[in-house]
């Protein structure tokens, strides 16, 4: 490995631990405040929705919104399947169910 690798390997590290600490050592004596830990209680759903959305809607380096979308078919059968059921092991099936069929 060559040195540039391993120092952003060190610095993003060390920048994850001085916050991880840091949070910890700020919160310890007073506990999270409320607004923050409902403001937090929404980034699960943010960042899945960052990694999600690119995915299904540029599969190709563009802006598919068409039906020939395959990945935007499953995504919208799964959403809803993960609606109606609440169940997550049901949504991957039939999402990945999908896309076989879809792709088959």
């Amino acid at each position: 490995m060559n040195f540039k690798l391993i120092s952003i390997i060190i610095g993003m590290a060390l920048v994850t631990f001085i916050t991880r600490i840091g949070s910890q050592v700020i919160f310890t004596s007073t506990g999270i405040p409320a607004w923050l830990e409902k403001w937090l209680k929404h980034v699960p759903t943010a960042f899945l929705t960052a990694l999600i959305t690119p995915a299904i809607l540029l599969p190709k380096g563009y802006l598919d919104i068409s039906f020939n979308n395959s990945y935007l078919l499953a995504g919208i059968i799964a959403a809803f399947i993960a609606y109606k059921t609440k169940n997550v092991l049901t949504t991957i099936i039939i999402g990945m169910a999908v896309m076989i069929y879809v792709n088959n």
